[in-house]
């Protein structure tokens, strides 16, 4: 599969180059008719400012991005906050998420919960302690927004599979669920495609990234280039008809990344177009 996509992507390299010189602007990448959209995490750009991060997302034709607090801080007034989205808006870009956020007392829950409605999004991307869950209960019913629990993988002793999230949450409201980070899941020795299956209705948010094993050992790489079968995910998100957004999460070479993102929103978008009936 992988050698049909770079088939395609050199193949369409080769042409574009042919025509370069008459091409008046960048074209938008095909709208393909898929009900999920494709977006960014904001964890990746945690070493560059709004301005790097609005520009690598327009260059890749990427238009969801889920708010880091680094470039939108709790704290921040209101006149900031509506300056924050202006901003988003002149580049073609939505705010449709807040996150990840920790939350360890009752007090940072609530502050959370506050920040997501002050900055006017109905989603919190967050990773509440084990014990605050019947009160993050309380929040979700209070303010009706969907929780979507960041899974980590073995790196840490909490949420660390798309299990461990079900068996914590199925008991709660239903606006309770997951963040699939496919990356940390098959990290933990799981199979996301199935997770995906298994939990759709409480996934509201998904972490799209490559890995290299399905071990603690196993680290992040250019999608596509890693253990996962994006074809299989990809059929997936259709089959269950998941209508959020998949967020490319970029953990490698951090301090440059843009290569990075480029290839692996390209690979991506590669697989939707020949998995395509």
């Amino acid at each position: 599969m992988r050698k049909i996509i770079t088939f395609i992507l050199v193949t369409i390299f080769i042409g574009a180059t042919t025509i370069a010189q008459n091409r008046p602007d960048p074209q938008l990448a095909p709208d393909t008719k898929e009900v999920f959209k494709i977006g960014m995490a904001g964890f990746t750009f945690v070493r560059f400012d709004l301005d790097k991060t609005l520009e690598t997302m327009k260059r890749a034709d990427v238009h969801y991005l889920c708010i880091k607090d680094f470039h939108l801080p709790m704290n921040s007034t209101d006149e900031e906050i509506a300056a924050f989205h202006s901003k988003l808006k002149e580049n073609g870009v939505t705010g449709y998420a807040v996150g990840p956020l920790y939350m360890k007392t009752e007090a940072e829950v609530d502050r959370c919960f506050e920040y997501a409605d002050r900055v006017g999004v109905k989603t919190i991307v967050g990773v509440p302690e084990y014990e605050l869950l019947p009160y993050v209960d309380k929040k979700v019913k209070e303010y009706g927004f969907n929780l979507a629990i960041h899974l980590h993988g073995p790196d840490i002793d909490k949420y660390q599979d798309a299990e461990d999230v079900w068996e914590h949450v199925k008991d709660l409201d239903p606006r309770i669920g997951m963040c699939l980070d496919i990356g940390h899941d098959t990290r933990n020795g799981k199979d996301p495609v199935k997770d995906l299956k298994k939990y759709q209705s409480r996934v509201f948010d998904i972490h799209l990234k490559d890995v290299t094993g399905d071990t603690k050992l196993g680290y992040s790489v250019e999608v596509g280039r890693g253990i996962i079968d994006f074809p299989a995910f990809v059929k997936m998100l259709r089959k269950v008809n998941y209508t959020g957004v998949v967020s490319l999460e970029h953990e490698r070479n951090m301090d440059n990344p843009f290569m990075g993102i480029a290839e692996s929103i390209g690979y991506f978008r590669g697989v939707i177009a020949v998995t395509q009936k």
